[in-house]
């Protein structure tokens, strides 16, 4: 029962945390529109458009990456009985490859990159674990 539980956390933990990051990245043209002549429905269309883009159009990418990975985490350390950490570290080092990988194929400011890989992902797993145990504490579990 406690490995199928575990399984469960992950994976509803990257489910959410991935709605979470894709949500949050659709509301920023919401509130830092788009310069003119971007489009980032397409990956060409990103990539064409990055070089327009100012420091604000980074800040739902970033607050995308730092919240979907921490609800993904806290997700899957709330529903995992066991091996709590060793699921967040995994999660979060998910998610830090999938930044990795966008930072090597858009054209991207080298402080974004740092910002995001160094700030967004590993900082916000290990607090999407600490604020789970402090909801369900390691021992704390009935299973």
């Amino acid at each position: 029962m406690k490995i199928i539980r575990n399984i469960i956390g992950v994976i509803a933990g990257i489910l959410i945390g991935s709605y979470v990051n894709m949500f949050i990245v659709s509301l920023g043209p919401t509130f830092f529109p788009l310069p003119a002549g971007a489009n980032i429905t397409t990956e060409e269309g990103l990539k064409a458009g990055m070089s327009l883009m100012q420091p604000e159009h980074f800040i739902a990418p970033f607050l995308a990456h730092a919240i979907g990975t921490l609800v993904a985490t806290f997700i899957a350390a709330l529903i995992a009985v066991s091996r709590r950490k060793i699921i967040t570290r995994v999660i979060t080092l998910l998610y830090l490859t999938g930044g990795a990988y966008m930072v090597s194929i858009l054209p991207s400011p080298m402080w974004f990159n740092l910002l995001d890989l160094i700030v967004a992902y590993m900082p916000m797993g290990m607090v999407g674990y600490w604020l789970a145990t402090r909801f369900v504490p390691e021992g704390d579990f009935k299973s």
